[in-house]
């Protein structure tokens, strides 16, 4: 036997050697990674010529095919013939092909020994294998030859194989004459299932494809016009250039089913209406006649519209929520920076004036960071409807100068001009003053940020049929018609207003039209186009009868907690929000004793017995949770006042807070005097 080279099998073992001798396919790496030395056919360079021209011819065909060499079957075969073994792919690489198909080596095996032993060609067409190449058992069918492989010594040496799987045409071909043998015997039967098939179907007759039956979900689909009896192109001329005719001469001619996904269909439903865009799944099976001729399609489907925009909206909603996470990041790292500058300034300078420069930074951007939060927790207490307004007898230019006076440093940095037009007489509404404030206070801002130096913004507000209109005009970059909506979304940000925008998470305006419509009114945004300024109508609703006299308002923090000092125990893992909680609680004259984790709260709850515990709930060594559950369960606890102090504030974590024995759940950053509130016990309201 005469020995090559290697170099000399390259062109054998490589495809496409004409466009830079690139290995062929998947397989044909797998051939010359593969260590043919520890495999009965030994290295390559020493196989023989018939070997090399089977393995080559096999690899570069774009047919499934494989070569079974030697006494073992050593199994080699090309990139067409991966999807046949499934997950038996790779390891069947160069491996006997009794290991591979076990489970059908009674068929196989006994035409390879025909093959081996006299040299028969075999010839099996769609024939039944019961295969497990996916984990599992499965009818499948396919249709094979096996070809001797004569060696240097006219010997068999091995057996070279092309075969195509028919499992999914049987199936097909099976299921199409199961439909028009019910077509035949039972069209009644047919067109009843017809009528009432869950989606759209049609039986489509001839080269022509003329409608000869449709049901109603198809007659929804394209519109009730005529279709029965009509040729498909004339019943839906506007379908003519969208590839839908030529899918179905494709499928006529070759006799292939075809599967369409989630694909475009635009229809005109009637001759002067516009068209519509839709979304449809579908099937085009060939209907063959008794002899086997195509004479027919039948379509099926599905219209998905609703689910294709539901992905594409909750695509984009995935896609708002990280620019909207980003922005709040950006948001919350900004003010770190002064802050922790500031704090190692009044650290280390002994100038009093430089402390307390330092001490105003760090006010300002904590003051910054806490109006951050609060406008994320109104929007969540709006969505949740946990939020409560606080109406009262209010007259509307308070409200107004209170709006102005929040903008007016914005307003005035970017030298625009401020026109506020009020009615003369006074407008009494029954509002939440402090609320319908911020909502003015946003929309001033917002014409301040998104107006360019030396602006015009406008306030007006008129009385009209009962309810009062407040209009916020400005000369900026206005919106285009398909942001005018979506800017009051959670996560949608506009592009150019995103350009201009100077801090901020972008939920005002979802805030803005939250408190609104607990105001009973409606939030609306205008503009003639980009670059054409913006105006926002505030429409509340105005009291039927002169406002009766305003309830008292609610007392200072101070006065809401003064009462007989408690014994109240405090524990946080965190140092600085315990001494900083103990410090306040000791200036209302409480008696206070602190715990840095639940063990030591537990401790020292069962030695003191406190009136009042404040728990942090994610605390080392014991949770909150169960620090109230052990206290709860001990005689002395069953009167004491529990409060949960914690930075989760979703509806479960409230729920999970009862379910421990808390009488209140605060969430951080709390307000203060609401918390001195219950400490005292005169408050029963969540913080």
């Amino acid at each position: 036997m005469n020995e090559v080279p290697a170099a000399a099998l390259q062109p054998l073992l490589m495809g496409s050697a004409s466009r830079g001798g690139a290995a062929a396919g998947v397989t044909g790496q797998l051939l010359l990674d593969t260590d043919w030395a520890a495999t009965p056919l030994g290295p390559m360079e020493r196989w023989p010529q018939a070997l090399r021209i089977a393995v080559s011819i096999c690899l570069n065909s774009r047919f499934p095919m494989f070569v079974w060499w030697g006494p073992a079957a050593i199994n080699i075969y090309n990139d067409a013939y991966i999807p046949i073994l499934g997950k038996r792919h790779p390891e069947a690489f160069g491996r006997p092909a009794q290991e591979t198909w076990h489970e059908i080596w009674d068929v196989v095996g006994a035409q390879r020994e025909a093959v081996m032993e006299r040299g028969e060609s075999t010839w099996n067409e769609r024939v039944l294998l019961v295969m497990e190449r996916n984990g599992f058992r499965e009818d499948t069918w396919f249709t094979w030859s096996y070809s001797a492989i004569y060696d240097e010594d006219g010997k068999v040496g091995g057996m070279f194989c092309a075969c195509s799987e028919e499992t999914g045409r049987v199936l097909a071909e099976r299921e199409r004459d199961r439909l028009v043998r019910e077509a035949q015997d039972a069209a009644r039967t047919l067109r009843t299932w017809f009528d009432n098939a869950p989606g759209f179907v049609a039986l489509l007759r001839g080269p022509d494809f003329v409608f000869e039956l449709v049901n109603q979900a198809y007659y929804q689909l394209v519109g009730h016009r005529h279709l029965e009896g009509r040729p498909a192109l004339r019943a839906l001329p506007e379908v003519e250039s969208q590839g839908y005719f030529d899918l179905l001469q494709q499928v006529y001619e070759t006799g292939e089913p075809f599967v369409g996904r989630a694909m475009r269909l635009v229809l005109q439903k009637t001759p002067d209406a516009a068209p519509v865009e839709r979304f449809v799944d579908f099937l085009y099976q060939p209907v063959r006649d008794a002899q086997g001729a195509i004479v027919g399609i039948f379509a099926q489907g599905h219209d998905v519209t609703e689910q294709v925009q539901a992905a594409a909206a909750l695509e984009e909603a995935n896609q708002r929520k990280d620019e909207f996470l980003a922005t709040l990041a950006h948001e919350l790292r900004n003010p770190l920076a002064p802050i922790r500058q500031a704090a190692l300034v009044a650290k280390t300078s002994g100038d009093d004036k430089r402390k307390k420069w330092a001490l105003d930074v760090i006010e300002r951007q904590v003051g910054h960071m806490a109006l951050l939060l609060d406008d994320l927790l109104d929007v969540s207490r709006i969505s949740r409807g946990k939020l409560q307004l606080r109406p009262a007898p209010v007259d509307l230019k308070a409200v107004v100068d209170a709006a102005v006076e929040t903008a007016w440093p914005l307003i005035e940095a970017r030298q625009h001009r401020l026109e506020v037009v009020l009615p003369e007489e006074p407008i009494q509404l029954v509002a939440d003053a402090v609320r319908l404030a911020q909502v003015l206070g946003n929309l001033l801002s917002n014409a301040a940020k998104y107006t360019d130096p030396g602006g015009h913004i406008r306030l007006s507000a008129e009385q009209r049929g009962g309810r009062l209109l407040l209009r916020v005009r400005d000369n900026g970059i206005g919106l285009s018609p398909e942001d005018v909506e979506p800017i009051f979304g959670m996560f949608s940000q506009v592009t150019a207003a995103a350009e201009r925008a100077q801090g901020g998470l972008g939920i005002g305006l979802a805030l803005s039209r939250g408190l609104v419509q607990l105001h009973g009114g409606t939030l609306q945004a205008t503009s003639a186009g980009r670059g054409q300024g913006s105006e926002f109508t505030v429409t509340l609703p105005l009291p039927a009868r002169p406002a009766d006299e305003a309830p008292p308002a609610p007392a200072a923090a101070g006065e809401r907690a003064a009462g007989q000092p408690r014994s109240v125990l405090i524990a946080d893992d965190n140092p600085d929000a315990l001494s900083t909680m103990s410090l306040l609680l000791e200036m209302e004259g409480h008696e206070v004793h602190s715990a840095a984790d639940g063990e030591q709260a537990l401790a020292r709850a069962e030695a003191l017995h406190p009136d009042v515990v404040i728990l942090d709930i994610g605390m080392p060594r014991m949770s909150g949770h169960e620090v109230a559950e052990r206290i709860r369960a001990s005689d002395w606890g069953r009167d004491a006042l529990l409060i949960a102090l914690t930075g989760w504030g979703q509806a479960h974590d409230q729920e999970r807070a009862r379910a421990a024995g808390f009488d209140h759940h605060c969430t951080k950053p709390v307000d203060v005097g609401e918390l001195l509130a219950l400490v005292q016990g005169e408050s029963k309201s969540e913080a």
